[in-house]
């Protein structure tokens, strides 16, 4: 995996859940917003420190983790 501009982890900070970086939000918050149906618009106007940039990179990390075989999904 290619290093992340805008995620991180720290075991001290949410238990080690990937956040992004100098903040305490959690990626998987921002990824539940948006699978709700949340507009990128309504959750930068909720957390205006993140940018398109930052929630692209959440996607990309989310997609590259879905990247499975289909053997390898249980049916």
């Amino acid at each position: 995996m290619k290093k992340l501009k805008y995620i991180t982890s720290n075991p001290n900070i949410l238990g080690g859940k990937p956040i992004f970086r100098g903040t305490r939000v959690a990626v998987c918050t921002i990824l539940n917003f948006l699978a709700a149906g949340d507009s990128v618009e309504t959750v930068i106007k909720n957390y205006p420190f993140l940018t398109r940039r930052h929630i692209r990179e959440a996607l990309g990390v989310a997609a590259d983790l879905m990247d499975y075989e289909e053997k390898d999904i249980p049916a």
